[in-house]
C-alpha cells in the first residue's frame, strides 16, 4: 500500500479534486433542476428524469486515459438520461387524459401565433428519431458519441501499435467532438418559465388551476417558457485556450533547424540517428515527438533518447515496426545527396528520469525497450569518468529480453566499454546485467552449449552469458531483495503490459512490512 501511495499520490489528489468539483456541480445543477420554480412545468412532464440531463463531458485532459474513461461513463449516463426524458417527452405527447403534463406538451410551437413549447415533440404522430436527427441537440449528441466510439476503439493497444496511423487520425476526431460540445445545448431543449410568465404566473399559485389558464376572470395566465442557455462552452474553453497554445509552443519548438550528424544502420532494421539541435537540453530515459516531412506532414511519433545528457548530440534508435517506421528507415537507406528532413519536439519526461534517486536500481526493457536505459547506462558510464562522487546509486541490476539474437547486436558496444569501465576502477559489482533470448531453434542452443566454457557469449561477445527463456522474476526479486535489505529499490520497466503486471506483484510481494528494510517501487515508462 506505501508502494502505490508514494507513486500515485499526486494522481489521487488530483482526481480526488477533479471528482470533488464534479459532484458539487452535478449536486448544485440537480438541486437547481429539482426545485426551482422556474423549471416547475418541466418537472411536471419528466418528473426526476429532467435532473440527470446535465452532465459534464469535457475536463482536464492532463491524466488522459483515466479521465477519457470518464467521459465515456458520462456519456453513457447522459445518453440512458435522455432515452428516459423522451420517452416521458413521447407518452405526455401522446396523453389525451387533460392532464397538466398533457397541456403542457400541447403548447403550440408557432411561435408567429405567440407560442412557447415545452415539449419539443411537437405532435402525438412525431418520433423520437425524427427529433433526434433534426434538433441541434440530437444531431450534435449523435456525431459526438459516434467520434468518441470510434477515438476509444482505435485507441486499443493493438489498433495502435499494428496500425498506429488509424489510431493518430482517428484519435483527431476530438475537434469535431469538441465543436459539437461546444453547441450541444444552443438548441434549448430543456426549457424553463421566463422571469416574465414567473411574475404573472407564478407556478406555486397556479399550477393546481391549470384548467382556468384561459379564463379571462383567472388571476393566472399561460406559462410561457425559453431554452436553457448553453453551458458547454465554460468547460471547454480552457482546455480549448491552453491547447491552442501548448500547439503553438509545439509548432515552434518543431521549426526550428535539426542537424543530423550521424546515420547507422544496425542489424534487426534498427536505425540510429545522431542529431545536434541549438538549445536542446535533456534528461536521462526522456523522450523526444519526431516528423519526417517527406513521409507525413501531420504524423509525430515518440521515441525515446538513447544519448547521455552528458555528450554533445542527442540519439534514437527506430525499429521497424509499423508503415511509418519502415518508410523512414528505407529513406535513409536510400538516401544520395540529401538526407530527409527530421522535425523534433521535446524532450518530454518520464519516470525513468528518477533512476538516480534510488540506492538500488532494476532496469527491465524488453526489445527495443531498453532505449531509455541506454540513456541511463551512458550516463553511468560518463559519471564514472568523471569520478561523480554524488551518485547516490550502489547498485544496478539491468535486465534485456530479446526474441532474435540480432537485436543485441546494436547495444554491444555500449556493454563491452561498460564492462571493461567498471572493472578499472575496481566496481565490477556495480552493474549485474543478465540478456534473455526468447526466441531461438535447437542450433542456437547446441552451439551455445558447446562453447559454454569459454570466457565470451558466442551470441554476443560479452563476458555475461545469454540465457534462454524469460526471467524467473520471484527468483530474481527474491535474491536481490537478500542482498539489499535495507534499500530503497527502483524498477523501471519499458515494456509490455503483462510484463508490467508481473513485475508490479513482485515489487508488493517483496516490499517489507517493516518501512526501514527493503522497499521495491515499480516505474512504467508510458508514451
Amino acid at each position: 500500500m506505501g508502494n502505490w501511495v508514494v507513486n500515485h499520490w499526486f494522481s489521487v489528489l488530483f482526481l480526488a479534486v477533479w471528482f470533488g468539483l464534479n459532484v458539487f456541480l452535478f449536486v448544485d445543477a440537480f438541486l437547481k433542476y429539482e426545485k426551482a420554480d422556474k423549471y416547475y412545468y418541466t418537472r411536471k412532464i419528466l418528473g426526476f428524469c429532467s435532473c440527470t440531463l446535465r452532465k459534464q463531458l469535457d475536463h482536464n485532459l492532463t491524466f488522459h486515459k483515466l479521465v477519457a474513461y470518464m467521459i465515456c461513463l458520462h456519456t453513457a449516463i447522459h445518453i440512458i438520461a435522455h432515452l428516459f426524458n423522451f420517452d416521458c417527452y413521447s407518452r405526455s405527447r401522446q396523453a389525451t387524459d387533460g392532464s397538466l403534463a398533457s397541456i403542457l406538451s400541447g403548447l403550440s410551437h408557432d411561435e408567429k401565433k405567440g407560442g412557447s413549447w415545452l415539449n419539443p415533440i411537437q405532435s402525438p404522430n412525431m418520433t423520437v428519431k425524427y427529433v433526434t436527427f433534426t434538433s441541434i441537440a440530437g444531431l450534435t449528441g449523435v456525431i459526438m458519441t459516434i467520434a468518441l466510439i470510434l477515438m476509444v476503439t482505435s485507441a486499443t493497444e493493438f489498433i495502435r501499435r499494428s496500425y498506429f496511423e488509424v489510431f493518430w487520425y482517428t484519435h483527431h476526431l476530438f475537434i469535431f467532438y469538441i465543436l459539437g460540445l461546444g453547441i450541444h445545448g444552443i438548441g434549448g431543449i430543456v426549457r424553463g418559465q421566463t422571469e416574465k410568465s414567473m411574475k404573472e404566473s407564478h407556478p406555486c399559485k397556479c399550477a393546481e388551476s391549470f384548467e382556468m389558464w384561459d379564463d379571462r376572470d383567472s388571476h393566472c395566465r399561460r406559462p410561457e417558457f425559453e431554452g436553457h442557455p448553453p453551458e458547454s462552452w465554460k468547460w471547454i474553453l480552457a482546455p480549448v485556450i491552453l491547447y491552442i497554445c501548448e500547439r503553438i509552443l509545439r509548432f515552434y519548438r518543431s521549426q526550428q533547424k535539426v542537424v543530423i550528424t550521424k546515420v547507422v544502420m544496425h542489424p534487426s532494421k534498427v536505425l540510429e540517428l545522431q542529431m545536434n539541435k541549438r538549445g536542446f537540453s535533456m534528461e536521462v530515459g526522456q523522450y523526444i515527438f519526431v516528423n519526417c516531412p517527406s513521409i507525413s506532414l501531420l504524423e509525430w511519433h515518440p521515441f525515446t533518447l538513447t544519448s547521455a545528457p552528458e555528450e554533445d548530440f542527442f540519439s534514437i534508435h527506430i525499429r521497424a515496426a509499423g508503415d511509418w517506421t519502415e518508410n523512414l528507415i528505407r529513406a535513409f537507406e536510400q538516401q544520395y545527396s540529401t538526407i530527409p528532413r527530421i522535425e523534433v519536439d521535446g524532450p518530454f519526461g518520464t519516470a525513468s528520469e528518477d533512476v538516480f534517486q534510488y540506492e538500488v536500481a532494476v532496469l527491465v526493457g524488453a526489445g527495443i525497450g531498453v532505449t531509455p536505459f541506454a540513456s541511463i547506462l551512458k550516463s553511468i558510464w560518463y559519471k564514472f569518468q568523471c569520478a561523480d562522487h554524488n551518485l547516490k546509486t550502489k547498485k544496478i541490476y539491468f535486465y534485456w529480453i530479446c526474441r532474435e539474437t540480432g537485436a543485441f547486436s546494436w547495444f554491444n558496444d555500449l556493454l563491452t566499454s561498460l564492462e571493461q569501465e567498471m572493472e578499472e576502477l575496481g566496481k565490477v559489482g556495480f552493474l549485474n546485467y543478465r540478456l534473455f533470448l526468447t526466441g531461438w531453434d535447437s542450433n542456437i542452443v547446441g552451439h551455445a552449449a558447446l562453447n559454454f566454457d569459454k570466457a565470451t557469449d558466442i551470441l554476443t561477445g560479452l563476458k555475461q552469458k545469454t540465457s534462454f527463456g524469460r526471467p524467473m522474476w520471484d527468483n530474481e526479486f527474491s535474491k536481490i531483495a537478500t542482498s539489499h535489505p535495507k534499500s530503497v529499490v527502483g524498477v523501471f520497466l519499458c515494456g509490455p503490459q503483462t510484463l508490467a503486471k508481473s513485475l508490479r506483484k513482485c515489487c508488493h510481494r517483496y516490499s517489507s512490512l517493516d518501512p526501514r528494510k527493503v522497499q521495491f517501487y515499480f516505474n512504467k515508462e508510458n508514451f
